[in-house]
Parts: C-alpha cells; structure tokens; sequence
C-alpha cells in the first residue's frame, strides 16, 4: 500500500481478520438483540398473532435488519454512509404502529403506512440533510450524551429481569447476575491482551451466561423445537393496504427517526473521528428510507439505527465499519436459521443488563467529551446545553409526562433523544445563529482569565498575536517589555 493510500484510509474503513471481524460482529448482534425483538413481540401480541406468527415477525425483523446493516455499512451510490452502524427495528413507531393495529386497520394497514410513509422519507432525506450546519459540537455533544443516558434505563430494566410484570422483576438474584456480568467486564477490560479486551463485551456475556446456568438459569431444552432453516415469505401477513390517517401518523415516526438516525451518524462519526458531511448524512438516511420501505414486503417494519451500538463502538475502539457489515452477514444467518435465534434468546435479560451499563454509559460519556470541547465564554452555550438536557431528560424521568398532549406531539418528545436534538437545534439558532447574545446574564460562563486594560492601550489597529508574539498590521514583530507594573 503507497504512502498516500495509507493517509487517505479512513478508521472506519480498517481491515480486521476474519476472525476478529466476525468476533466484533457477533458482539454487536448480542448487544441490540433484545432491542431488535422486542417491536416484533409488542406488535404480534397487539395484532393478536400465535407464538408460531410472532417467530415469524422476529425473523423477518432479524433478516431485514441484517440486509440494512449490510446496506448502510458497505454502502452504495447514494445508499449507505459507510460507518459502523447496525440498523434494526425502530422502536419510535412502536406506540403508532400498535394503535393503527388496534384501531381495526390490522397489520396490512401498518405494512401500507410502513411503505408509504418510508417513501416520502426517501424524497426529503437529501433537504433533512442540510441541517448538518446546525449539528457544531454544543448540539451533538447534548445529542449523544442524551443517548446514552436515555439507554440506560433500559440498561436498569435488563437487569431487573426484563419483565416488569414477571414476580422476579427486581429479585437480588437478577441483579447479582448483572453484577457478576458488569464485573467480568471490568477484569476483561484490563486484561493486557488487545483481542480480549476488545471482546470484553461478548466475552462477559458468554461468562454471565454461564454463571447464570449454574444458577439454574438458562434453559436450553426448547431450543430444538420449531424449524431450523426458513426463508421470510413475502407478504405473509397479507397485502399492504393504504388508509390516510395511519400513512400521516406513520410520516410523523419516520420523522422521529431521520432525527435520530443523524444524531446516530454524527455521533458515530465523533466516536470514530472521521468527516461527515451532508453528503453522507443524505446516504445514510437514504439507506434507512430505503430498508424502511422493503421491510414490509417480508413482514417487518422502519429500520433505524441503533444508539446501544454506538456505544460499542466507543468502548471497544474497534472503528471498522466491515466489523459491523459481519455484524449484519449474522442477523441475515438467524433470521434464516431460527434456531440460531433461540439459542441466542436463551441469554438471561440481566446479562445483558450488566453489559448495558457499561455500554451505553460510554457514550453518554462520548457525549461528555464532546462537550468539553465546546467554548462556553461570553456565549449563551450554557444554558442550550443545560435547557436542551434537561427537556431530553424529562420523558425518562416521567414516561407520561406527555400523555395528555396530542398524539402528534408525544410521538415526537417521548422520545428523549428526539427531544433534546429538536431543543439543542432550536436553542443554538436563537443565540447563535439568530444575532447571538453577547451581553452578560447569569447563563453566561464566567472568563478564565482576563489581560489588564493598560495592555490593550498599548496596542494599534491592525496588530495581532501569532505563535504567541504581537505583530503589527505589516507582519512585523513588535517588542514585549517584560517590565513589571
């Protein structure tokens, strides 16, 4: 490889072993696999379905989103902004899709809105896009730590068992096995071995899953039950029907996610330290529109990226995206081979809610660190970074905080990643695209340090400092008295 080839190589498009690449990918799998199933069991159990037509659901959604991930990571002309992405189910639709199911349209009126909202989102991706130049660090920085923060309630939920309504939600039990598997994450993470530490994630699932067999735990006996190999069939569930209202409301959700997939890209692409421009943000939306509106025709709904990878990616360091590709070669292999997909399903809840803390708390503190590098003095960055946490903040800390509102209105802000990237946006075009403000209130941030007023007297029109010496409007240097006053 030439000298220049090497500098043009981008980190997200490193080359890992077979091995390695498959190993980092199945990491990946593990890590969104109770997010990617949960939609598909919501739904079937709204729209009424049998066990046998639920496990259809889940494989279609594990096949589509494997060939989304494929999709987004590898990347075509004008699809795919070729980061390490893993794009399944979103759950932003959930609440809209169950009440177009339970308002008597059914699961083709779902399918219809699915295809024909994604559409739409297809045409606008290239004009939501350009919002890029209101994404500077103060707003992706609130952004990603908001994502990480808005995951770890889940992370807690993991732990507690998974099942709010289960008599052993919360049990000393759960959280012990959660515990153990935060643990084995800590120790792996030291290990002085870089495949190891690198794996630390699966690994510590591995080693959870097992503790959690010796505590009788795990259950394996119905794993050979059900089909072994099966293909999705299209529109098993009926041909898409197209009703206005469940189109509109659905448009309102694919919104919801071109928001959250550009936070996702911006903050993927902070994490990984590559350029994203508008150009990248328009493929990578356009690869979600476009996965969003295939799905439907094998039984699955919109694709979105998903945040609690990020957070891999951010606490492994491992950057490729080809890692995150195998990723999605896996989810294609279990949505084709069920009983992959059970195996997998066997894997306690609280395990993944051990490895979830970790997880997700490394990209709130992504967020953090990208917030460190924003200039705070003399500008009102303070408090859009305050304001816009504390609204994202606000459907975690009290779920139903919006119920009363138009149904419109709490698709978009129960979402707290969607809340706080509508506020931060917001709030920067006020204060600093709108005028800025440059008078002192008590949100601005104090100076760190000040220079005395006879030294500013000294100065002429046209001087300036350079490598640290004044120089005059010509370029020439002018003399420092080092003289004390």
């Amino acid at each position: 490889m030439s000298k220049q080839t090497k500098e043009a190589l981008r980190p997200e498009d490193e080359r890992l072993s077979i091995g390695a690449t498959f190993g980092y990918g199945l990491q990946h799998v593990l890590t969104m696999y109770g997010g990617i199933i949960a939609p598909p069991l919501i739904i079937g159990q709204l729209a009424g379905l049998s066990p046998a037509e639920i496990g259809v659901l889940i494989a279609s959604c594990l096949f589509m989103g494997g060939l989304a991930t494929i999709l987004q990571t590898v990347g075509i002309p004008f699809f795919g902004s070729q980061l390490p992405l893993v794009q399944g189910v979103s759950f932003a639709g959930v609440a809209t899709m169950g009440a177009i199911v339970t308002n008597g349209g059914g699961l083709p009126a779902v399918f219809g809105s699915v295809i024909a909202a994604s559409v739409i989102g297809l045409l606008i991706a290239p004009i939501f896009a350009m919002v890029i130049r209101f994404f500077p660090p103060v707003v992706t920085g609130v952004v990603i730590t908001t994502i990480g923060l808005t995951l770890l309630p889940v992370a807690a939920r993991w732990a507690m068992g998974g099942n709010a309504t289960a008599d052993d939600f919360g049990a000393p039990e759960n959280l012990l096995l959660a515990f153990v598997t935060l643990l084995f994450v800590l120790i792996l993470s030291k290990v002085p071995v870089g495949a190891i530490s690198r794996l630390s994630i699966l690994l510590a699932i591995v080693a959870g899953t097992i503790f959690a067999a010796f505590l009788g735990r795990v259950d394996f006996s119905q794993v050979g039950e059900g089909a072994i190999f099966a293909f999705p069939t299209p529109f098993a569930f009926g041909w898409p029907t197209f009703e206005i209202a469940a189109i509109i409301s659905m448009f309102i959700v694919i919104l919801v996610t071109l928001t959250e997939t550009t936070a996702d890209i911006l903050a993927v692409g902070e994490i990984v330290n590559t350029k994203v421009d508008k150009k990248r943000i328009a493929d990578g939306l356009r690869a979600d529109m476009l996965s969003s509106a295939v799905s439907p025709i094998f039984g699955t709904f919109t694709q979105s990226a998903f945040a609690q990878n990020v957070g891999l990616v951010a606490i492994t360091g491992v950057k490729s995206r080809f890692v995150v590709t195998a990723g999605g070669v896996v989810l294609v292999i279990l949505g084709l081979l069920p009983v992959l997909g059970r195996v997998v399903g066997e894997i306690p809840s609280p395990v993944l809610g051990g490895a979830g803390i970790v997880l997700f708390g490394s990209v709130a503190a992504s967020g953090i660190r990208t917030l460190a590098k924003v200039d705070y003095r003399g500008n009102m960055n303070l408090i859009i970074v305050a304001a816009s946490l504390g609204i994202g903040m606000l459907p975690i800390a009290a779920p139903t905080i919006y119920d009363q509102m138009p149904d419109w209105f709490n698709t978009i802000f129960h979402s707290g990643i969607s809340s706080a990237a509508v506020a931060a946006i917001f709030l920067n075009l006020l204060f600093n695209h709108l005028g800025g403000v440059k008078r002192k209130n008590a949100f601005v941030a104090a100076p760190t340090r000040s220079i005395p007023i006879y030294i500013l007297d000294a100065l002429e029109d046209g001087d300036s400092v350079v490598d640290g010496k004044v120089v005059d409007k010509d370029g020439n240097e002018v003399d420092v008295e080092r003289a004390d006053h």
